[in-house]
């Protein structure tokens, strides 16, 4: 993948995460509902944890291990979130998907916008058979966006994470290659779009509307 890729929809921006992005991942997630909803974000959250993120996450695209994508909202590029492809493993052609967003931009339907283009990335840019996702059993609304964007629960893991010394179950949920093109065809029937030659640019925004 270029290191200028970026994703887009009607109203967000969705890039390469970078150095610069260290102080609004700082701030963002140094609120306690932010890390109360993800199972990996501490509180409080340690100065200067936000840079090591970020170099972290540039070395495991390097390695081609993973990639973090900046939400960024278009109309004042102000930042909204993030959503990281990670551990992709290539023999068995699958990775895990994970997605939070400050807390300001919550109830405006942008992380289901958003991971329209993420699931397409995932399937046809990096040739992906399966995506995962994992969220705290106390925490629907994440299964909430999962599930109107294609993913399927596939089980109920009993205390399966540990959050601020309590053992909490987790939900796993998944999406298929066949699942996400089944997916988009019935998008495609739904508003009558049948020319093969505007497809890709209907998917695009198909659905890009809050939900």
């Amino acid at each position: 993948m270029s290191q200028h890729r970026q994703l887009g929809t009607n109203r967000l921006l969705l890039r390469l995460i970078s150095h610069a992005d260290a102080p609004s991942i700082q701030t963002a997630a140094s609120i306690r509902e932010v890390a109360d909803a993800m199972i990996s974000i501490p509180h409080p959250y340690p100065e200067g944890e936000a840079e090591q993120y970020v170099s972290e996450q540039i070395a495991k695209f390097e390695a081609g291990h993973s990639v973090a994508f900046v939400i960024e909202r278009k109309a004042e590029k102000a930042f909204c979130g993030m959503i990281e492809i990670r551990g992709i493993e290539l023999e068995h052609s699958q990775a895990e998907l994970s997605f939070w967003l400050a807390v300001e931009m919550w109830g405006q339907g942008y992380m289901s916008e958003a991971l329209k283009p993420v699931l397409r990335f995932a399937f046809e840019t990096l040739n992906l058979n399966r995506l995962y996702a994992y969220h705290m059993v106390r925490n629907p609304a994440s299964g909430k966006v999962l599930q109107k964007n294609g993913f399927t629960q596939e089980g109920l893991l009993r205390q399966r994470v540990r959050k601020w010394g309590v053992f909490e179950d987790a939900k796993l949920w998944a999406i298929l290659r066949q699942d996400w093109r089944n997916q988009t065809a019935s998008c495609f029937a739904a508003d009558g779009v049948t020319d093969a030659a505007i497809a890709s640019t209907y998917l695009a925004v198909c659905g890009s509307t809050k939900v």
